[in-house]
């Protein structure tokens, strides 16, 4: 006997409630493990750079370099004999001086470093070796028998005009005969040497260039005072002293110190020469005093004032 309509459509109902059943207690069954959530990726905050534009503040610097140059004039004038210097950043050109075209400051061992650059000057090919290991000791450990050497090697006094002239060290005249530590300079021609060293020509080729400086950067450690006073942490010196009594000036001394010092924003070329001192340590102590206080305040002469960038520039 076959189902009415109505029994079919009672069993549908009844196969339609079980089945709701079946699917809620199979969900209920599996909840006890959540769905993983997965996170929004997490945006990094968004840096916009800020468009700033620097100009020179003259006023500012010109300001900074009177006070500077009354402070280093007023601590020269308290020191004994005669004190000049010259300074010149090659970074932001400012430059510095006192009595600095003053041409009878004895160099002492300062004029080593200028038997050195004469004596490459004159040598395409460079140096052998055991004029090599003469410049090391010459340079480094101021070794006056090495100078004596390198000194008849160039050709005395004679070529060391020569190369002072080539190298437009107008201001400097060698010593007489065959002491070259009587060579007279200015802190202005000191300078111009540096400024060959580090800028190239007066045939002087890259490599004889960083040989020189390479070896006034690594004297020895009780010859590394004078101009070095003038770094900051972590700047590069290359420097060259000179000292000898005066036996024959009232029993005074002659203590010099030029060189370069190098870091961030800063390329200086310093010269500090004292002449009739009363001692050795009284001139180291000048030449650091004057270093140091351009070191200190070198920044302050080439300020800067900081703008934003215009937010419509005109095409």
């Amino acid at each position: 006997m076959l189902p009415t309509p109505d029994e079919i459509a009672g069993g549908l109902r009844m196969r339609a409630i079980w089945v709701a059943w079946a699917g809620l207690t199979l969900v209920a069954g599996c909840g006890t493990e959540r769905a993983p959530i997965v996170p929004a990726a997490a945006r990094a905050p968004v840096k916009v750079a800020r468009c700033v534009l620097k100009f020179p503040d003259a006023r500012a610097g010109t300001a900074a370099r009177a006070r500077l140059l009354r402070d280093l004039s007023r601590y020269v004038r308290g020191r004994p004999g005669r004190v000049v210097y010259a300074a010149h950043d090659l970074v932001t050109g400012v430059t510095l001086g006192q009595g600095a075209h003053e041409h009878d400051m004895i160099t002492a061992s300062g004029a080593k470093v200028d038997i050195l650059a004469a004596l490459l000057a004159r040598r395409s090919g460079g140096l052998d070796e055991g004029e090599r290991d003469l410049a090391d000791r010459m340079i480094r450990e101021s070794d006056n028998r090495a100078a004596d050497t390198m000194w008849s090697r160039v050709g005395g006094g004679g070529a060391m005009s020569a190369f002072y002239d080539r190298a437009g060290l107008r201001e400097t005249t060698p010593g007489p005969s065959r002491f070259w530590g009587g060579t007279n300079t200015s802190p202005a021609d000191r300078i111009r040497l540096l400024k060959v060293l580090v800028q190239g020509g007066k045939g002087l080729s890259a490599a004889d260039r960083r040989l020189v400086l390479g070896l006034m950067g690594r004297v020895q450690k009780d010859q590394a005072w004078g101009v070095s006073a003038a770094a900051r942490p972590g700047d590069r010196v290359a420097l060259k002293n000179g000292w000898t009594p005066r036996p024959f000036i009232h029993n005074t001394w002659a203590v010099t110190s030029y060189g370069r010092v190098v870091g961030p924003g800063r390329d200086l070329l310093l010269s500090v020469q004292t002449d009739q001192q009363p001692g050795e340590g009284t001139g180291i102590e000048t030449i650091e005093g004057v270093a140091r206080m351009i070191g200190a305040r070198l920044d302050a002469l080439a300020p800067t004032i900081t703008r934003p960038c215009p937010t419509n520039p005109v095409a």
